[in-house]
C-alpha cells in the first residue's frame, strides 16, 4: 500500500512528480486538463520524456488521472453527453501516453433523464467511449457521495453498469472514495463495519474490481449524502477508521490518494504512513 495526493501540473505536466515528492507522496493524481473546462495542452513525445524522467527522479511508483468535473453521461443536453464521451476517451489516451495506471470519473446525474433512461444512456455512452480503445490505462468508476440523483452512489448501481452486456468486455474497475462511501451509508470506522462493507462490495461488484481509493475523512456524518472532504482524523471516520482501512489484509495492495486541502496534506500523509508502520 502506497500513499499520495492530488497535485498540480502548473507550468507543465512534468512538474507534477516534483510537486508530489515535495509533500511526501509515493503515488500521485492529477488533472491532465483544466477541470472546469478548457483546452488540454498537447502531450508531445518531449512532454512524455520529461514527465517519465521526473517520475523516475522523484521515485513515484504510480500516477492517476481524474477527469474534469463537468462530465455527465446522463445529461439531456447532447453537447454535454457527447462531450463527456469524447473527453473521457481523450483522457484514457492521454493516460496511456504518460503511463498512468488509471483514469477515474464521476459519471454525472440522472436528474435530466430519470433513473431508467439515464442508466441506459450511461451504458451506451461508456460503450461508445471504450469502443476500439487499445491503451494501457484502465477506466475506473468512482463511487459517489449520494447527493441528489447522482450516479454510482451504491455498489448495486456500479455493478449494474460494469456488468452490462455492452460493457463486460472492457474490464471497468472501481475507484473507492472513503468519504463518498461513508456519506452514502457504507461504514468504515471499525474492523467489524469495514469487514461488512468489503463483504457487500465483494458480493455485489467483486473485490478484484477495486483498484485504488481516494482517502478522505468526512465533514458529514455517516449516511449524510454529501460530498465534503475533511483532513484525516478531523472528520467522522476518524484516525482509528483509517488505521482499520490501512491495516486490513484485503486492502494491503490498494494505493490511497488524498484529496484534502493542501494546508494540511503533509500532515495527512504522515498520519497515513504512521498507521501503515
Amino acid at each position: 500500500m502506497k500513499f499520495g495526493a492530488h497535485v498540480s501540473i502548473a507550468g507543465g505536466l512534468w512538474n507534477a512528480p516534483a510537486n508530489a515528492a515535495a509533500i511526501g507522496c509515493e503515488v500521485f493524481q492529477i488533472f491532465s486538463r483544466p477541470p472546469q473546462g478548457g483546452k488540454a495542452a498537447p502531450i508531445t513525445p518531449e512532454v512524455v520524456k520529461q514527465f517519465r524522467a521526473a517520475c523516475d527522479e522523484f521515485k513515484q511508483a504510480e500516477w492517476y488521472i481524474h477527469t474534469p468535473y463537468f462530465i455527465n453521461f446522463a445529461s439531456a443536453t447532447p453537447r454535454i453527453r457527447h462531450g463527456s464521451i469524447t473527453i473521457v476517451r481523450e483522457e484514457l489516451e492521454r493516460g496511456s501516453q504518460i503511463g498512468a495506471a488509471y483514469v477515474m470519473a464521476h459519471l454525472g446525474s440522472f436528474k435530466d433523464m430519470g433513473q431508467e433512461a439515464g442508466m441506459q444512456a450511461v451504458k451506451e455512452g461508456l460503450a461508445k467511449m471504450l469502443d476500439g480503445y487499445k491503451g494501457e490505462t484502465q477506466f475506473l468508476i468512482e463511487i459517489a457521495a449520494g447527493s441528489g440523483e447522482i450516479i454510482g452512489d451504491t455498489f448495486e448501481e456500479i455493478a449494474e453498469i460494469i456488468n452490462a452486456k455492452e460493457l463486460r468486455a472492457h474490464d471497468i474497475g472501481v475507484c473507492f472514495d472513503t468519504q463518498h462511501a461513508f456519506a452514502s451509508g457504507y461504514d468504515l470506522r471499525t474492523r467489524v463495519a469495514l469487514d461488512d462493507t468489503l463483504k457487500q462490495f465483494d458480493a455485489t461488484i467483486g473485490l478484484s474490481k477495486l483498484k485504488m481509493s481516494h482517502c478522505n475523512d468526512s465533514k458529514v456524518e455517516f449516511g449524510g449524502k454529501r460530498d465534503r472532504h475533511e483532513h484525516i482524523g478531523d472528520g467522522f471516520i476518524g484516525k482509528d477508521g483509517f488505521k482499520t482501512i490501512i491495516t486490513h489484509p484485503k486492502l494491503k495492495n490498494m494505493n490511497l490518494v488524498l484529496e484534502t486541502q493542501h494546508d494540511k496534506v503533509v500532515e495527512d500523509l504522515k498520519i497515513l504512513k504512521e498507521s501503515r508502520e
